[in-house]
């Protein structure tokens, strides 16, 4: 699995990738037939059509043989096409269905990513099972999760349910449900027990953890990994604890102006987890969650060195925010196009 740590500048993807285009796309000398051209149907939202479909990597698809065409959710799918990818990010369930049933008629197209797997992160509950029982410690570091609690109804009961579970205060609440709406990622602070009862199931509290005020997003295109450093919450203090009371709705920390990469940090708080450690929890998430296209958002514990928290897996995120994910997401598209190719001539 690669690490992409520096981005190429314009120039340099521009020659890289009329070469790629040669290589990977251009008839082979002695083949049966040439590398076929890739075709992608893309079913996205107006939203993530705009930051994620930019000039530059629809440009640098061109140059390398990919197309992206849109598909119209109000004809059958059947209908349209042909296709080698479908790349999506829908939630209504009658759309996946949709898609199910032709991936079931078209086992040949590429879909990134499975319905049935994608809806794994769609619930904070199931979220991080898969993380839990992870065992990285052989690899420069340790990862968990926070402890957490659930919340599906009855506000009035949860100062007795947190006491039961023995979680410590502050507690940060998240909505159970991902639904893809700005409302799914919204982020509330509770420093006190009496504040509690007045969050709004169904929900996910997590014990907060104080990291410096920096995450790790950890994205993942295939095989690919490249992280970045984000400004997050800041540590809360003993000062903070007596002296705030209530419920605190919390900014979103995903954002590209919250960049923290050409910030001067203390390096015991920025330092990039290591590379080991990022492509064994690659490969072993890509592979349980059977998930290509998604992030990790990573947390290292203040004062520790390699004990890292995953308190976030998304699917399909902005990679528009991430520098350099034309270049990825091109390369990953070509090798598609490669794996497709070699069965091709091998007759499977």
């Amino acid at each position: 699995m690669r690490l992409h740590a520096e981005v190429r500048d314009e120039m340099e993807e521009s020659e890289e990738g009329a070469v790629m285009s040669s290589a990977a796309l251009s008839p082979i000398i002695g083949a049966a037939a040439p590398a076929p051209r890739l075709v992608v149907g893309y079913a996205l939202t107006k939203k993530k059509v705009k930051s994620f479909l930019q000039p530059k990597l629809l440009l640098l698809a061109r140059k390398n043989g990919i197309s992206f065409v849109s598909i119209d959710e109000s004809l059958p799918l059947s209908e349209q096409g042909p296709f080698d990818v479908i790349l999506h990010k829908i939630t209504r369930k009658e759309w996946q269905q949709v898609l199910e049933d032709y991936h079931e008629e078209h086992p040949e197209v590429t879909v990134l990513d499975p319905p049935n797997a994608i809806k794994h992160l769609n619930n904070r509950q199931s979220m991080l099972e898969e993380v839990a029982d992870l065992n990285l410690s052989n690899f420069y570091g340790e990862v968990c999760t926070p402890r957490q609690l659930v919340i599906t109804e009855d506000p009035s009961s949860i100062p007795t349910a947190v006491a039961m579970a023995g979680l410590t205060l502050p507690l940060v609440a998240k909505p159970l449900v991902v639904d893809g709406t700005s409302k799914g990622h919204e982020l509330y602070l509770a420093y006190d027990e009496a504040s509690l009862s007045m969050l709004d199931p169904p929900l996910v509290l997590q014990e907060f953890i104080n990291h410096g005020g920096i995450l790790f997003k950890v994205y993942i295109i295939g095989e690919t990994i490249q992280v970045v450093r984000r400004f997050s919450l800041p540590d809360v203090n003993t000062y903070d604890l007596l002296n705030n009371v209530g419920v605190y709705r919390l900014p979103r920390v995903s954002c590209a102006a919250a960049s923290a990469e050409d910030a001067d940090l203390d390096p015991l708080i920025a330092e990039l987890p290591p590379r080991p450690l990022l492509e064994k929890l690659g490969r072993e998430l890509r592979g349980r969650l059977g998930l290509r296209l998604f992030n990790i958002d990573m947390i290292r514990e203040l004062g520790t060195k390699d004990r890292y928290y995953i308190i976030d897996i998304n699917y399909f995120p902005g990679y528009g925010k991430m520098p350099g994910y034309e270049r990825m997401f091109t390369d990953f598209l070509l090798s598609l196009a490669q794996s497709k190719y070699k069965r091709y001539l091998s007759g499977t």
